[in-house]
């Protein structure tokens, strides 16, 4: 589906007005804890996704099928942080546990085939969320969540290395696309990531520079 800037009315970026639960484009970053190398590496200008990235992706791509309010389009997983595209449709689409600020719950774990959940990953239940509406911080929480307790599996039964605390840093970087012109600026530059590692702000060589 592509940008309609008739339908999808944007706000200038993170305005404490924003309803977030309306229809919305957004582009994401997510960065590890400590910004540690855990999903790959950049070889010749190309990223090379390890078994860790794989799995990334791969929660990525299952946000369409667990929202069915929720489109992804132009994503990257870098060797330590993830951009991507998500769009979030307005309409009357609820689901239990998806709501600000708060991981699912445990259940949610386990429908994926997960093992050995971390309580302090997923906490128990929220009673009100299946009356809130789907949020873009609800989707995010969601895919850190079952990336967070699919690597926690993958430490135990595939010697992945383990991380200290937590897999990702709390907070994200939220974009409002506001326009076709945005979107096409932003696709191009995930497209470009792998291309401009050496100068990216994210990569630790530049910033033991700076």
């Amino acid at each position: 589906m592509g940008f309609n800037p008739d339908r999808h009315h944007r706000h200038s970026i993170r305005l404490p007005e924003y309803n977030y639960a309306r229809a919305g484009w957004y582009f994401i970053t997510i960065c590890t804890q400590e910004r540690d190398y855990r999903f790959g590496e950049i070889v010749d200008t190309e990223m090379r996704l390890n078994d860790v990235g794989l799995m990334i992706e791969r929660w990525w791509r299952k946000l369409p099928d667990k929202f069915t309010s929720v489109m992804i389009d132009a994503y990257v997983v870098m060797p330590n942080h993830f951009h991507g595209i998500v769009a979030i449709e307005d309409n009357d689409d609820r689901h239990a546990g998806e709501h600000t600020g708060s991981p699912l719950p445990n259940n949610e774990i386990n429908d994926s085939h997960d093992v050995g959940a971390d309580p302090r990953v997923c906490p128990p239940r929220n009673p009100d969320a299946s009356n809130v509406r789907l949020t873009l911080s609800a989707v995010i929480q969601w895919f850190k969540t079952m990336t967070t307790n699919e690597y926690i599996r993958g430490v135990k039964q595939c010697g992945w290395p383990p991380f200290q605390g937590k897999l990702w840093q709390r907070n994200y970087y939220e974009h409002i696309i506001r326009n076709e012109e945005d979107l096409n600026h932003i696709c191009h530059y995930i497209a470009e990531n792998p291309l401009k590692w050496s100068l990216d702000e994210e990569n630790p060589a530049n910033r033991k520079r700076s």
